[in-house]
């Protein structure tokens, strides 16, 4: 059977803040952060419906589904050098370029990493974009890739290319699962998963 490219269209909801297990005194490597929309503005899905395997047939998943990996490498040495200190300590100068992906603007701001860390990197509001706890990137297009969680958790929602989200693109993906994703029929509703750190 020959495989065909499909590219999934997929939103990645990302928090830092909330880990999922302790490793002990660092278990979050300084990136949690409190804040009114973190931990409880985002709740957790009612079931994964994206299939967990401990390994990978190319045959079996490349360019038709998602799925998510798990245990596959110990990543202990990276997880220690992307703590919060350690990547101030050998980034903080160096300069990060942020841009929104709303309709009206496509701005882009450049600052240090240690500004946009400390500054800008907090749990998110409905109303705000491009934070720390709860913030998110809009639906959008995307072929095969690979994503990690080194800390905290990331809730994925994935549509076929064949189904449009109801999204707007003016609106924050918060906004979205607050207002717009509970009013979903379970047929209009996307694959899902939160990836945790374990």
């Amino acid at each position: 059977m020959a495989l065909e490219a499909r590219p999934l269209l997929w939103l990645a909801l990302w928090t830092l803040a909330v880990p999922a297990r302790s490793f002990g005194k660092d278990a979050d490597g300084g990136w949690r952060r409190p804040g009114p929309w973190a931990p409880a503005a985002v709740t957790e899905e009612e079931h994964c419906t994206v299939e967990r395997r401990a390994d990978l047939s190319y045959a079996d998943y490349a360019f038709s589904r998602p799925v998510i990996l798990q245990g596959l490498t110990d990543n202990s040495r990276f997880r220690d050098l992307c703590t919060r200190q350690r990547l101030l300590a050998s980034f903080g100068d160096s300069v990060v370029r942020l841009s929104t992906a709303n309709t009206y603007s496509y701005q882009k701001v450049d600052l240090p990493f240690e500004k946009y860390v400390e500054q800008m990197l907090h749990p998110q509001d409905p109303i705000s974009m491009g934070n720390g706890a709860g913030s998110g990137v809009p639906f959008h297009w995307h072929g095969p890739g690979f994503s990690e969680v080194i800390y905290g958790r990331k809730r994925w929602f994935l549509y076929p290319p064949e189904k449009t989200p109801e999204f707007h693109p003016n609106k924050t993906t918060l906004a979205w699962l607050r207002d717009t994703y509970p009013a979903l029929t379970p047929s209009a509703r996307p694959l899902e998963c939160t990836i945790q750190v374990w």
